[in-house]
């Protein structure tokens, strides 16, 4: 079964999907009129929604979800780096692509963040350019901002 609810954040309210019970897409954006929500079921996705809180309050640096992915082998690569990442640090899009076996991937790093279906459990706003700046995020570079001020003023507590 697949349900949706919505989560209010400090960036903004945020749609979360799961099928059955298992999270599957996390918008940072409302969804577009196609996109495929299922039911609204807020007790269904409690668990997604208080480990969310926790993240936007500084008290959480890891999510401990059930979340399945869906992209090519490439994408999954890059995804599985992108979460060990540690909260609070960045890498550059070509680290990532080193790290994935891709050296000089750093553009195809790029979309496969891009391509991210749980943006913030997996953490793809602490990719950043090559000179450190702030290149690309699919909610808007103010959210990408905001994501790394939050884990950079809580680091320290974890």
């Amino acid at each position: 079964m697949r349900a949706h609810a919505t989560v209010p954040s400090p960036i903004g309210p945020l749609t979360v999907v799961a099928t059955d019970g298992v999270l599957v897409r996390l918008y940072l954006e409302p969804p577009g009129a196609d996109a495929d929500l299922g039911q609204r079921d807020d007790a269904a996705l409690a668990p997604v929604a208080a480990q969310l809180g926790e993240y936007f309050r500084g008290d959480r640096a890891d999510f401990d979800l059930a979340h399945h992915l869906v992209g090519s082998t490439f994408e999954l690569a890059v995804w599985a780096e992108l979460a060990r990442i540690p909260y609070g640090e960045t890498h550059t899009y070509g680290q990532v692509a080193r790290a994935v076996g891709e050296p000089g991937g750093a553009q195809a790093v790029g979309l496969a963040c891009g391509r991210n279906p749980v943006a913030v459990v997996v953490p793809c706003h602490r990719v950043v350019g090559a000179d450190g700046s702030l290149v690309g995020f699919g909610g808007g570079l103010p959210r990408k901002r905001f994501l790394l001020d939050l884990e950079q003023r809580d680091s320290r507590l974890f």
